[in-house]
């Protein structure tokens, strides 16, 4: 009798927590939906953590790069900015591959933007500074005209300037203050 309660209580609890995800996600997307948003995203899943000994930019087999799964995650945010009918105005990305990687499958068309590369590990972790000025200068300058900027990045600089703390592939839904209005996991 016992366990046939807990195991009831279980069940109501993840069903809970997966309606809040759901409400928590729709709300997200009609607030993507009003346009004049920063929305980032963390690079799909590419299993690992840093880049190699020897990681060179300009050579993606040098680095830590996307799985079948991130490929498949990253087309399936570009399926969802579609399905929700989100108004894009540009794709800005990292020059890491990863990032690069995800903004191709997700959205086909992209510039790269220095400041969106990653600061997690040396000797990149010394242009933070530059960056995030450079982040905010680009963003404070850009005017959507109803439609959104997407930032195609790392998790050390979504977390440098916001609160969210994202997962590979998570979509991060910001004012031109980078205060987050909501976020959208997509695995």
């Amino acid at each position: 009798m016992k366990s046939n309660i807990i195991s009831l209580f279980l069940k109501f609890f993840l069903f809970f927590i997966f309606i809040s995800q759901s409400n928590a996600s729709e709300l997200a997307w009609n607030i993507a939906q009003e346009g004049n948003k920063i929305i980032l995203i963390r690079h799909s899943l590419a299993p690992g953590g840093g880049d190699p000994a020897g990681f060179k930019i300009d050579d993606c087999k040098t680095q830590r790069n996307l799985s079948r799964k991130g490929i498949n995650q990253s087309k399936k945010i570009g399926k969802l900015f579609k399905k929700n009918n989100v108004p894009v105005d540009q794709v800005l990305s990292s020059q890491w591959c990863r990032c690069k990687d995800t903004a191709k499958y997700a959205f086909g068309d992209y510039k790269e933007f220095t400041a969106l590369n990653s600061t997690f590990q040396s000797p990149y972790n010394k242009n933070e500074g530059k960056q995030l000025k450079d982040l905010y200068s680009y963003v404070n300058k850009w005017n959507g005209n109803g439609k959104n900027l997407i930032l195609i990045t790392h998790y050390s600089i979504i977390t440098a300037i916001t609160t969210a703390v994202p997962s590979s592939g998570e979509i991060v839904i910001a004012d031109k203050n980078f205060k987050v209005l909501g976020t959208i996991q997509t695995h």
